[in-house]
């Protein structure tokens, strides 16, 4: 057993998020450049902060279990985004999500 992938990338998005917030560095941008990522990539990662508190929480204990990723990233994504929070239980509910 080991973290999630996607309990890895909520984690890292909160500290680039306070990275931003503190002015460590200045925008998404120049995270993007010190960690040899695109600028999308950081914004895709950062819109898992936008996930209702008690999601992530849930997230930030899921594990992978024999190399086996329970949910992927991509589909959390789509969770974000569904609106808000309420709709983003609804869209956890969802098979996809377990």
């Amino acid at each position: 057993r080991r973290p999630a992938r996607v309990a890895v990338m909520l984690a890292l998005a909160h500290k680039i998020q306070d990275a931003i917030d503190r002015g460590t560095v200045r925008d998404r941008a120049e995270v993007a450049r010190r960690l040899g990522f695109t600028r999308a990539r950081i914004t895709h990662l950062l819109d898992l902060t936008l996930l209702a508190p008690d999601l992530q929480e849930r997230i930030l204990f899921v594990e992978a279990v024999d190399g086996v990723e329970p949910m992927s990233e991509r589909a959390l994504r789509a969770v974000a985004h569904a609106g808000s929070w309420v709709e983003q239980r609804g869209a956890w509910a969802a098979p996809f999500c377990g």
